[in-house]
């Protein structure tokens, strides 16, 4: 396993704030955000880095942003690390950082769901909804949803646990127009990223997107369809009724569940088989699907 970063501190550059994930600093007209080995879950950053995580990160949303710039501009711009950061942290910032352009955040995740599983499914075994929306009633836990939904939340600080919202509510905290694009951008997302997963033998069975304001233009920020912020599953092994094998996250989720943790500050170390496990998961997800 290679070299772990669990918080970056680089000598020069004002640090702005430090994500769950990311660490984002002050370059000038830019950013440099850092993706570090640092894993949340249930909204709680765990104190066990995940080897090799933080290139994955970076690697894979690199691969999604130069394929979805047909659908929408992102944050991207082409700076050379070289001219940002000391040189002791060239080759340690090589394959886990961004030089971004400094757009505003929209203060909504976009959240989109094509399987019932998670939260969704949840909600859906006591009032048969997914974030208020009615569903058929008989469906099966990791069940294909009769159509993909787009179900925001509200950006919670570290901690904190984000809250579905309805679109209602997106629309209050946006506009109705600015909320109606970033449904259809993030809805459009998915179904290319879907598309492109089933070739490779992948289900995609949801994730979430963030955006930012360039002036009156939305783009793409943040990370992409990356085992963080979506669910990927193996078709050959997926059966509905039962939470399915995955290349992301959801290993760690269902760790921390069985021993019985209750998603409150402080989390657990992780055992050394657990960080494995979860390690080999999310270099399978980046080899499966950009090669």
């Amino acid at each position: 396993m290679s070299e772990t970063l669990y918080e970056s501190n680089i000598e020069g550059l004002p640090l702005l704030f430090r994500g769950k994930v990311r660490d984002v600093y002050d370059a000038g007209d830019a950013l440099l955000v850092v993706t570090s080995d640092r894993l949340s879950a249930f909204d709680v950053v765990l104190p066990t880095p995940i080897p090799d995580k933080g290139r994955v990160l970076n690697s894979l949303s690199l691969f999604w942003f130069e394929r979805t710039r047909h659908l929408v501009d992102n944050h991207l711009l082409d700076r050379r690390l070289e001219d940002v950061v000391p040189p002791a942290w060239v080759e340690r910032l090589r394959d886990r950082s961004q030089i971004v352009r400094k757009a505003k955040p929209l203060p909504i995740e976009a959240v989109v769901r094509g399987y019932l599983v998670g939260s969704g499914w949840e909600e859906y075994r006591k009032h048969g909804t997914v974030c208020g929306e009615s569903l058929p009633a008989g469906l099966r836990q990791a069940d294909r949803l009769p159509q993909v939904l787009f179900t925001p939340s509200t950006k919670a600080p570290q901690g904190e646990h984000d809250q579905n919202i309805s679109f209602k509510e997106a629309e209050k905290l946006l506009s109705p127009s600015l909320a109606a694009r970033v449904r259809d951008l993030s809805l459009a997302l998915y179904n290319f990223g879907a598309a492109h997963a089933e070739q490779r033998g992948i289900i995609f069975a949801d994730t979430k997107f963030e955006f930012g304001l360039l002036g009156d233009e939305v783009i793409l920020i943040d990370e992409v369809m990356t085992p963080d912020s979506s669910r990927f599953w193996p078709q050959d092994e997926y059966r509905p009724g039962t939470s399915p094998p995955s290349f992301d996250k959801q290993f760690v989720r269902d760790y921390l569940t069985q021993i019985g943790w209750k998603k409150e500050p402080p989390a657990p170390e992780l055992p050394a088989e657990v960080v494995r496990k979860t390690s080999e998961k999310y270099r399978e997800a980046l080899k499966r699907l950009t090669s």
